[in-house]
């Protein structure tokens, strides 16, 4: 009976299944190490401000430095000789930031923090230079810090945000995700943007929902009303409801003004008969 059958899909059955045990095998230990590298999130948690680190300029400074009332926090761990991801995200963050109506220092405040213990503030400097060149000197100077710290500092804030990262001895380089924080004016965790490449959009929607809608426009809190964050996509959607709401809102004035319309000219109809029949009697 078997001549009768094609073996080709048998073979590539067999053929997937042993591909599947070997790959098992293969990936295991890696996925002990991918699992260092991870991202619990911590929404509506406070990181602790009262971390010391020193910036670019040497001086010993706290997060709590960085936290201003009514402006909303952009937080990211790299570190400054990083060969790839910590620059592509930097770059994308950088990118998105570019594209916004608003610049660091004016509407909120970014912060990034070294996770290698060894820099220094002259690397932290370098780093600086090559992002806030093309910003307004004052807002560029002041509006993202460059921050190295002790190990110390480094885990807590780290543990804070739910930053799970580890150092690869063989490759003498730190294994890491790629996400940007996003805090409230008083530290609360708000927001995480994962991924290299950051939308414009998404990046001030997340300013928005962490400042509340303190800052920004009317046009921008009627945006951030529209608009929700959506786990899956990892970015913000429509929101129907709201949506919803609004289209009714916006069906209810305009059924009212064509009332009032229709209403006004009908009594000035009866108005002006009045006025003719009063005429007339006279």
């Amino acid at each position: 009976m078997l001549k009768h059958c094609t073996p080709g899909p048998y073979w590539i059955l067999l053929l997937g299944i042993l591909s599947n045990a070997l790959t098992a095998q293969t990936v295991k230990p890696e996925d002990k190490q991918l699992q260092k590298i991870n991202v619990e999130e911590h929404l509506g948690a406070k990181i602790p401000l009262g971390l010391n680190f020193f910036n670019e300029e040497g001086v010993i400074v706290q997060l709590k430095d960085y936290f201003t009332p009514g402006k909303p926090v952009l937080l990211t761990l790299a570190y400054y000789e990083c060969p790839m991801l910590c620059t592509l995200v930097l770059n994308g963050l950088n990118q998105a930031v570019r594209n916004l109506d608003w610049q660091p220092g004016e509407k909120f405040q970014m912060v990034t923090v070294s996770i290698d213990p060894g820099e220094t503030p002259e690397l932290a400097a370098k780093k600086k230079q090559a992002y806030v060149s093309g910003y307004d000197p004052e807002l560029g100077k002041t509006g993202w810090a460059f921050l190295v710290g002790d190990q110390e500092p480094i885990t807590r804030l780290a543990e804070a945000v739910g930053f799970k990262y580890f150092y690869d001895n063989e490759r003498d380089e730190y294994a890491h995700p790629a996400v940007s924080i996003v805090l409230s004016d008083e530290g609360t965790i708000s927001r995480y943007l994962y991924g290299i490449d950051q939308t414009p959009r998404d990046l001030k929607l997340a300013l928005l929902e962490a400042s509340q809608g303190k800052i920004g426009n009317t046009l921008d809190r009627f945006i951030l009303y529209c608009y929700a964050y959506d786990p899956q996509s990892e970015s913000y959607v429509l929101f129907a409801s709201n949506l919803m709401r609004i289209g009714g809102i916006i069906t209810i004035i305009l059924l009212g003004g064509m009332l009032g319309f229709f209403w006004y000219r009908e009594y000035r109809q009866q108005r002006d008969l009045n006025a003719k029949s009063g005429e007339g009697g006279s």
